[in-house]
């Protein structure tokens, strides 16, 4: 994992040293508050692994990199106004600690500074990475589209449940290591594979972070413990509860997400953690992201790269899947 920090650290000393401009107050140090809130900087340490597992320089890919996590932080200040979240990484939200209209319109500029950084990549095929970009940010904006529709949609299916965490989280994480690929002018093929390598880690990530968010510690996991249960948010958890309940189960699940319950927010988390766990709703979202983890490995054959670099990466993928926040 000292690699892995190395990394982070590269990520974490530049995005101290952005030289924002100082005003409009009230438009940038949101920007620069959800930024200095850290996390784990997941989309910029796999956009410099992948660019140094085709020979390239780390710094290199520093500018997208950067760019990459303006974006993605740009999606969690936008996401925390639509679930009304009032934490974020442990502290306020940006629309809690200032308001809505500050939250969106800083959002929007995040949105502006990620594209200019990614287009400051010195790359001759600019054109490819800004591509990716774009298609991959249409992309996170249609899977939000389809979670929010989800919320007051009376059925969701799994498959359709799995095309939207694909669009809003996987594409990033595969976009990112694309990114990485493509500025060290690793073949299409072969970044086309870290894409779909990506894409893969990326729902296993996305299964761990729903079951984190049910069954997680809170001051591990930065969030509300049973934020999606909440909201109402029809995650693997639930419709896979759905389907393998009985009626009696059934009918009390569905009643627990109708908006017109008059429930506490602990008694309603604690109702509908008892149905998963009658059901080791846990345990079978956990085969569920293992089957992605696999066809990543599966993919991760066909690259070819020093096999120390791709062990590299999937120690990490293995690590953040199999996280305990």
């Amino acid at each position: 994992m000292e690699k892995f920090k190395e990394y982070k650290t590269l990520v974490d000393q530049a995005i101290e040293q952005l030289n924002l401009p100082e005003k409009p107050h009230r438009l940038y140090d949101p920007v620069t508050y959800i930024l200095a809130l850290g996390g784990k900087r997941l989309r910029p340490v796999l956009t410099l692994m992948a660019c140094e597992m085709f020979r390239g320089r780390a710094e290199d890919a520093l500018e997208a990199a950067i760019g990459l996590e303006i974006f993605h932080n740009f999606t969690l200040l936008h996401d925390d106004i639509m679930d009304q979240a009032e934490l974020r990484r442990g502290k306020k939200t940006v629309h809690k600690k200032w308001n809505t209209n500050v939250a969106i319109l800083s959002g929007d500029t995040m949105f502006a500074l990620a594209y200019q950084f990614i287009a400051a990549s010195n790359a001759d095929n600019l054109k490819e990475i800004l591509t990716t970009f774009t298609q991959t940010a249409i992309e996170v904006c249609e899977g939000q589209q389809y979670d929010m529709d989800f919320e007051t949609a009376d059925k969701v299916s799994i498959p359709e449940y799995l095309l939207m965490i694909r669009m809003k989280t996987a594409v990033l994480l595969g976009a990112s290591l694309k990114t990485g690929a493509l500025i060290a002018r690793a073949p299409a093929q072969q970044a086309q594979l870290l894409y779909d390598f990506g894409i893969n880690a990326g729902m296993a990530f996305q299964l761990k972070d729903d079951l984190l968010d049910a069954f997680g510690v809170e001051d591990k996991f930065g969030k509300t413990i049973g934020g999606d249960i909440i909201a109402n948010k029809k995650t693997f958890l639930y419709l896979k509860c759905l389907e393998m309940a009985n009626q009696e189960d059934y009918t009390m699940l569905r009643h627990l997400y109708s908006p017109k319950i008059v429930l506490s927010p602990g008694e309603k988390i604690a109702k509908v953690l008892e149905i998963y766990n009658r059901y080791h709703i846990r345990e079978i979202t956990t085969e569920e992201m293992e089957k992605f983890f696999s066809a990543a490995l599966q993919i991760m054959q066909k690259v070819n790269t020093d096999p120390a670099m791709k062990n590299r990466l999937e120690s990490y993928a293995e690590w953040l899947y199999k996280r305990d926040h």
